[in-house]
């Protein structure tokens, strides 16, 4: 069959390679891909993955056969799902426990783009970060994919106050996703901002900057407040850290990476994912 790898990538003019098709165990279905989504993680890959690895880590696609005892995914339903490595092939196999199955309502290329955004922001908002009604939620890089979806979730299923950061050009998209506060951080600063909105500060912070927003979100954090650390794109190097700051606001700081987890963890999260699935209304950005 077909794939994209590394290596592959490298060829002028045929980034396609012939690779063997994945023989599916007992408990998974074959998938034939239709769309895959494009993350960070496949980007960073570019440069640190080894030559043979076959990129992509979230797809959608129609079910070619099932191996599992779970008579829902029969051959020709149209499914969802995130692995670890395998996406970016003409066919690939999943763990049924780990499929989305899709209604009509969505397209497969809008699909592909759920289970890596939307699993994660439901991690780390509602396993994680444990939100609670009505709290507040900072969440940087709000026009990201994981960003749109974490803002929807909050609202959905907390009711939370949403603030988000972004570009002033992507501040309608925030918006559109239902926050109710947008900070264009290059011209403003987001702590000053968010204790202004509500002085009690931010309950959850989502934050995939990292150093840059470290001393910032140390001072706009409610006290107990939970610090969800999803990436570094802006570094990972905190300089003259006063870790009692962290103490006296008794801030708890969870770092996460979905993609890497255990199948028995993804599968407990997709299923409870599932449950609250039908109620969200997936913003086509």
């Amino acid at each position: 069959m077909q794939a994209i790898t590394k290596k592959s990538l490298n060829n002028v003019g045929n980034s396609i390679i012939q690779v063997a098709q994945p023989q599916p165990k007992v408990g998974e279905l074959l998938i034939k891909v239709t769309a895959n989504g494009v993350n960070r993680l496949d980007l960073n890959r570019l440069t640190t993955a080894t030559d043979d690895l076959i990129l992509g880590i979230e797809f959608a696609g129609i079910v070619l056969e099932n191996h599992s005892d779970n008579s829902k995914f029969k051959p020709g339903s149209r499914v969802c799902g995130i692995v670890s490595t395998g996406g970016y092939a003409e066919q690939v196999c999943l763990p049924a426990n780990q499929a989305l199955l899709l209604p009509s309502t969505i397209t497969d290329i809008e699909a592909a783009a759920i289970p890596e955004n939307y699993l994660t922001a439901y991690q780390a908002l509602i396993w994680l970060a444990k939100l609670q009604e009505r709290e507040n939620v900072l969440i940087h890089a709000g026009a990201s994919g994981v960003g749109l979806a974490a803002i929807q979730l909050a609202k959905v299923l907390r009711h939370a106050n949403v603030i988000a950061t972004a570009s002033q050009r992507k501040h309608t998209a925030c918006y559109d996703a239902g926050a109710d506060l947008v900070i264009d951080y290059q011209t403003t600063d987001f702590a000053t901002a968010v204790l202004d909105y509500n002085e009690h500060g931010a309950d959850v912070i989502l934050d995939f900057i990292g150093a840059p927003y470290f001393q910032q979100n140390l001072t706009c954090v409610a006290i107990d407040g939970r610090h969800i650390l999803i990436s570094t794109l802006g570094g990972s190097s905190v300089k003259q850290l006063d870790l009692r700051k962290i103490a006296d606001k008794r801030i708890s700081i969870i770092g996460t990476l979905l993609s890497p987890r255990s199948d028995e963890y993804k599968a407990n999260l997709i299923a409870e994912f599932i449950a609250c699935y039908d109620n969200l209304q997936i913003a086509r950005h």
